[in-house]
């Protein structure tokens, strides 16, 4: 398994209705697009500021670490109105 978690920046949200209402059709998009586990893991009163979590389950890490550019890349190109500024990978091995 392989979890990210991504930092956003959304300048000129004025309120968090605005800011729930982007980060739950970009959730459901993410989902739908590239089947992964999405969802808000911190900041959740700051106004313009958001967290996401994405966890994709896999047997191959090279797969799943493309998938997670590829959401990424996914949220530079169709989402203008949100900034990246930091995110990070982590490779969670299963050991039975």
């Amino acid at each position: 398994m392989i979890a990210a978690t991504i930092d956003l920046q959304m300048d000129g949200v004025e309120s968090l209705k605005e800011k729930r209402s982007i980060l739950k059709s970009m959730i459901a998009r993410l989902h739908q697009t590239f089947n992964v586990g999405v969802a808000e893991v911190d900041l959740h009163d700051v106004w313009q500021s958001a967290a996401l979590g994405v966890a994709i389950v896999s047997t191959d890490s090279r797969h799943a670490e493309s998938v997670l550019e590829a959401v990424l890349g996914w949220i530079e190109r169709n989402r203008p109105d949100v900034e990246i500024v930091d995110h990070t990978f982590e490779i969670i091995h299963y050991h039975p």
